[in-house]
């Protein structure tokens, strides 16, 4: 059994791999995201990510489709209590930005959707310059007051912003902040690491990454020469294009055979090896893309191989 990783200083402890939901009522309709989500929880995976907005992008959809998927999967089941659901607000069409009523109003729909009282991990989606930190972590604690989240986290924030922010918390003993939610990779690596990080690693904040494949890049589905049916494909295939992005895919080929694993799996145990990383994201639109993924819950990279992907990967 796959032992659980604690998020921060909360009392939630998550499989290594959090099963991304953004695709769920999206590329995945509900027959597929139910099976995807059974494999996942087999394996002992017990973290789904989401979001209010997802997938409002689509046309038809107004946004909670995946958070409704996710409801309906885990009202048939009958496994709530098995499941840490983590979503996010400030970015669903009819609740933008992180005015405390938006907060509030978009959470009660979030509970909604998801046919629960409450949410085990609440962030922030993209942060609002436009509202006091203040106002934001208030509305937050009183969320977790009310019982209706267990725990607060931030996505898309700046660094002066997210310690200002923790700082309010611990000054007003109000909920603070247990994760964050970069956007980090083998191939994005500048977009994390740094003053986020460090500010991250200083206060204990467990870090959930997201585009952690870099959009199915670091799959190795994408070659010179090689056509690939997915709705990423076009910001998946731009990496080729780059000396970095070669040099990672050719670090990962020999690190996988090496390992007789997939280089998707060793791309997220680069990343589950990182300072504060707890549990990479990565997404699944069918069955058979699963084994890959949760399989990172027993890969252990050697301090060599490590090396090997920090230097093929760096700027």
């Amino acid at each position: 059994m796959t032992s659980l990783r604690a998020l921060g200083n909360s009392d939630l402890h998550v499989f290594p791999l959090a099963l991304g939901g953004n695709v769920f009522g999206w590329s995945a309709d509900e027959a597929q995201s139910f099976a995807v989500l059974d494999a996942y929880a087999a394996a002992g995976g017990n973290f789904v990510d989401t979001a209010d907005t997802y997938s409002s992008w689509v046309e038809g959809n107004e946004g909670g489709e995946s958070e409704t998927v996710i409801g309906r999967w885990m009202a048939s089941r009958g496994n709530r209590a098995d499941v840490l659901v983590a979503t996010k607000v400030g970015a669903h069409p009819r609740f933008k930005g992180l005015a405390a009523p938006t907060i509030k109003a978009a959470a009660e729909e979030s509970l909604r959707r998801l046919g629960t009282d409450y949410i085990d991990l609440y962030y922030t989606h993209f942060d609002d310059e436009s509202v006091p930190v203040e106002e934001i972590v208030t509305a937050l604690d009183q969320l977790v007051k009310d019982g209706k989240v267990r725990a607060v986290a931030a996505s898309n924030i700046s660094p002066e912003r997210l310690r200002a922010s923790l700082d309010f918390a611990e000054a007003e003993g109000l909920a603070r902040y247990v994760a964050l939610q970069p956007h980090y990779n083998l191939v994005s690596r500048e977009t994390y690491e740094g003053e986020l990080l460090e500010t991250a690693e200083r206060a204990g904040l467990a870090a959930v990454p997201y585009f952690s494949l870099a959009s199915g890049f670091l799959t190795g589905k994408y070659r010179p020469g090689t056509a690939v049916a997915s709705v990423r494909a076009g910001s998946a295939g731009q990496h080729l294009e780059t000396e970095r992005g070669r040099r990672v895919l050719a670090a990962l080929d020999t690190v996988a055979a090496a390992h007789d694993a997939e280089p998707a799996t060793v791309a997220l145990a680069w990343l589950a090896s990182r300072p504060t990383v707890v549990a990479p994201i990565a997404s699944a639109r069918t069955v058979e893309q699963l084994p890959a993924l949760v399989a990172v819950a027993e890969l252990e990279l050697t301090g060599a191989e490590l090396a090997a992907l920090d230097e093929a990967s760096a700027v």
